[in-house]
């Protein structure tokens, strides 16, 4: 057996190749590769020496040559394929391992040249890749170094890798080269040429863009039992995102558990601290502020024990025993948390269809975006894509702006902050009325914002909640003055809103008249 091993990155390699020998496996390598295994005392030969041809035009030419590819793509259970090599004087190769120059890393740099992007778009490692990977019956191609230790326990075990697991490693191969090449072609396509710029000007939406999504698991219907569905992530998924939770019990997630969990993770991982968040049908239906979880979960299921019946809970702290029984009273779908206490997870064994999952909160805060990842925002529709920038925008006080001859308190001020916070994950239109770090009343969805804002009072009335002295958040300005006369009939005294409305000053002036402060946000809150 031959092994032609080419590698930009080298992790693994040398106890890969040392394995390979063991096995009696001839080493074929290039450039750098070789002279690493050479230095660690592994016979090897150089890919120049196959192939009687030198590397040349600074490395950018040294695979592609028919003693390797032809190699690699000859079939041996077809004699003329077998003839052809034998009249040629090449070599069949058995194993071909190969990862790709760093093009991803390279561009994701800050000060990335075209010249340097472009210098490491591989050109002969694909080619090979994809050889090996369409000849899979004859040729094991591995593209990853976690591939490596499952082929050499295989390899010693059977003395020859199973045709489903060749088979696997030329999906694996191909789906790297797709990812590889989409990479590329985002990368170019967001490129504003300019030939006098070394760093090209980049559009934060690229003439092409080229999704690439892991399945992890299907699903046994989508939205309606007559609908098939999966669930995919992301290649490279955001820390602290909900593909990375770790179920620890319950029944499969079905489509609408995950698309509700998303919601309350999203939500309940804005806070810094102690929070707790229920969803129903995508909606925040009681979302709170504890000392810990206990009173958070408390002061959420407060404000709408109706809707939170089959809800899906998540909260941003660890959960410890007497949270898990006050929670565990309660029909629940999904429960998400940081983690969980022994006594916890002890509570929940004796619930087995609660689904509950782990996940770690994003490193550095609900603040800390990460430029990187999760900047994009996507809605599939007919045969098309719309996207947008995720709605990262986190409002400090420094920019609430008071439209009122009213003041605001230090008490109103945070209990706007907190509203304000909840109506950003609220279905437009949105209308949340909160106090003391609770929400006391949420409308959601209406196509009417003075049919939201009526909503909320009756959802409060349902929870036994007075709305006496409490805060409004409206995700977008208020039209009309009515909607401020609803929300302050209710018995609120502040509100937050965006602003932005041609009757502005009748609405500023309306409040003025119902003596409630009134403050503008400057940002709107759409959430479709």
């Amino acid at each position: 057996m031959r092994a032609l091993i080419s590698v930009s990155d080298k992790t693994g390699i040398v106890d890969l190749a040392r394995a390979l020998h063991a096995l009696d496996v001839q080493l074929i390598s290039t450039g750098g590769t070789a002279k690493l295994l050479a230095e660690q005392g592994l016979p090897v030969t150089e890919v120049a020496e196959v192939t009687g041809f030198p590397e040349m035009l600074d490395g950018r030419v040294k695979t592609l040559h028919p003693k390797v590819h032809g190699g690699l793509l000859a079939r041996r259970d077809l004699p003329e394929h077998m003839a052809a090599l034998a009249a040629h004087d090449i070599a069949t190769i058995d194993i071909l391992v190969v990862n790709l120059y760093p093009f991803e890393a390279t561009v994701a740099k800050a000060g990335c040249t075209l010249a340097d992007a472009i210098e490491n778009i591989d050109i002969g490692g694909p080619a090979m890749v994809r050889s090996a990977a369409k000849n899979w019956k004859d040729v094991a191609v591995l593209t990853d170094a976690s591939q490596y230790a499952g082929v050499i326990d295989e390899l010693k075990a059977a003395g020859q890798l199973s045709l489903k697991t060749r088979f696997a490693l030329s999906v694996a191969a191909f789906n790297r080269i797709s990812n590889y090449d989409g990479a590329i072609s985002d990368y170019l396509s967001s490129i504003e040429f300019d030939e006098t710029a070394d760093v090209p000007k980049r559009s934060e939406y690229p003439a092409q863009t080229n999704g690439r999504f892991v399945k992890l698991q299907d699903l046994r219907y989508g939205e309606n039992p007559h609908q098939t569905a999966a669930f995919y992530r992301d290649l490279y998924p955001a820390p602290g995102s909900l593909v990375t939770a770790k179920q620890l019990q319950g029944k499969e997630l079905s489509y609408n558990n995950i698309a509700d969990a998303d919601a309350a993770w999203e939500c309940v991982k804005s806070f810094d601290v102690p929070a707790c968040v229920i969803v129903k049908h995508a909606n925040p239906c009681g979302v709170a502020l504890g000392d810990g979880p206990l009173q958070a979960y408390q002061k959420a299921f407060q404000t709408d024990p109706t809707s939170a019946f089959g809800g899906i809970i998540a909260l941003n702290r660890p959960l410890d025993a007497a949270a898990a029984e006050a929670i565990s009273k309660q029909f629940v779908e999904v429960l998400m948390a940081p983690g969980y206490s022994p006594e916890a997870l002890a509570v929940f064994k004796a619930k087995a269809n609660v689904r509950v999952l782990q996940i770690d909160l994003p490193p550095g805060g609900p603040t800390a975006w990460d430029k990187g990842l999760n900047l994009s925002d996507v809605k599939r529709v007919g045969s098309g894509l719309l996207i947008q920038s995720a709605d990262n925008h986190v409002l400090q006080r420094a920019d609430l702006k008071v439209a009122t001859r009213l003041q605001p308190t230090p008490q109103q001020i945070d209990d706007l902050m907190f509203a304000w916070k909840v109506a950003k994950f609220v279905k437009s239109n949105a209308i949340v009325f909160c106090k003391d770090g609770m929400t006391m009343g949420v409308g959601a969805g209406q196509m009417s914002r003075l049919d939201s804002a009526r909503i909320a009072s009756i959802k409060a009335g349902h929870a036994k909640l007075s709305l006496q002295g409490t805060a409004v958040a409206s995700d977008a300005f208020f039209p009309f003055r009515d909607g401020l006369d609803v929300v302050v009939d209710a018995g609120a005294t502040c509100v937050i809103q965006p602003g932005g409305s041609m009757r502005d000053q009748e609405v500023i002036d309306a409040a003025d008249e119902r003596g409630v402060v009134m403050v503008f946000s400057g940002v709107r809150h759409f959430r479709h």
